[in-house]
């Protein structure tokens, strides 16, 4: 194990933390066009991002613990502490780079995960209110021709005749 694998399994989870802002961006415009039918395809294909990215946070784990054991870090180190521990040369610059970035991705992934889950309750509390609003039951006619509508619903007469 060393640094440049550590470095190669970084760049991995930062494509991948790109394909989920692309997913939860995707989610969104779905959500915003009221294209629902499609929502569930969406919400799967971010929940494979999101296993994809647990697998490749594990990884990260293992190469880092790697490279804190030959720099003389504890081997649960995180990223900024690795950085902080790096010899003199570039790697202290490159392992910030990434994780600069991986932070920035993040904090852009909360976002587009917050905005979808208004979007979400929003859509929930509007199909609510238009359940409770709207009457359950369809108005049919008997044999007779008479309306089976409820004995309270509101009737219109002409009086003009």
């Amino acid at each position: 194990m060393s640094v440049n694998e550590l470095s190669a399994c970084l760049w991995r989870e930062r494509e991948l933390l790109e394909l989920l802002t692309f997913k939860l961006e995707e989610e969104q415009f779905l959500l915003t066009a009221g294209k629902t039918r499609w929502l569930q395809y969406a919400t799967r294909e971010v929940e494979q991002v999101m296993e994809r990215l647990r697998a490749a946070g594990l990884a990260r784990t293992v190469e880092v613990a790697s490279v804190a054991a030959e720099w003389g870090a504890h081997e649960n180190a995180t990223l900024r502490e690795l950085v902080d521990a790096a010899p003199e040369g570039p790697w202290a610059e490159i392992l910030g780079s990434h994780l600069r970035a991986m932070t920035e991705q993040t904090n852009q992934i909360r976002e587009l995960r917050d905005l979808n889950e208004h979007y979400l309750r929003t859509a929930i509390r509007f199909v609510q209110e238009a359940q409770s609003d709207g009457v359950t039951e369809a108005g049919t006619y008997d044999s007779n021709g008479t309306s089976a509508a409820p004995a309270g619903a509101a009737r219109i007469f002409d009086l003009t005749l």
